[in-house]
């Protein structure tokens, strides 16, 4: 099921994208940049994390998603620009988990977006160190949860 859309011109909205590679096709240059960037990161910290297995990418609510259906050992990660603001993209997490309120704790240097997202301005630097550990707790949510 689709998010209800909110009163956007036609010019700002995006045509439904039939995989993650049109859809990253479609964004600005700079953002583009951006989300290619921490895709290579997502796919890279699944790859050194113990227990993720092999990491499922496809389209949630119109947006890059990565997925563990290998082990079951994670919570989906999403990537995206941050709407309406051109100048920022987004790592959004499942919102009913506590993953973004541990990241608040373990990183206050980061900007936030209520308990669902890290919020990363395009022109800046990622502060990949930080982003891998968080990705990486997501990606093994699940195995985490069992052994507490």
């Amino acid at each position: 099921m689709r998010k209800p859309t909110t009163s956007t011109s036609k010019a700002t909205r995006r045509p439904p994208a039939k995989s993650a590679e049109a859809l990253f096709d479609a964004y600005p240059a700079p953002v583009k940049a951006k989300l290619l960037a921490l895709r290579r990161l997502i796919f890279e910290t699944a790859k050194t994390t113990k227990g993720v297995g092999a990491l499922e990418e496809t389209l949630k609510w119109s947006q890059p998603s990565y997925l563990t259906p290998e082990t079951g050992s994670g919570s989906t990660v999403r990537i995206d620009q941050v709407k309406p603001a051109a100048d920022q993209v987004a790592v959004y997490f499942h919102c009913q988990t506590n993953l973004v309120e541990t990241f608040r704790e373990l990183y206050p240097e980061l900007s936030y977006s209520g308990n669902r997202a890290i919020l990363l301005d395009v022109a800046g630097k990622l502060p990949e160190p930080a982003l891998r550990h968080c990705i990486g707790l997501a990606l093994t949510y699940h195995l985490n949860k069992k052994a507490s």
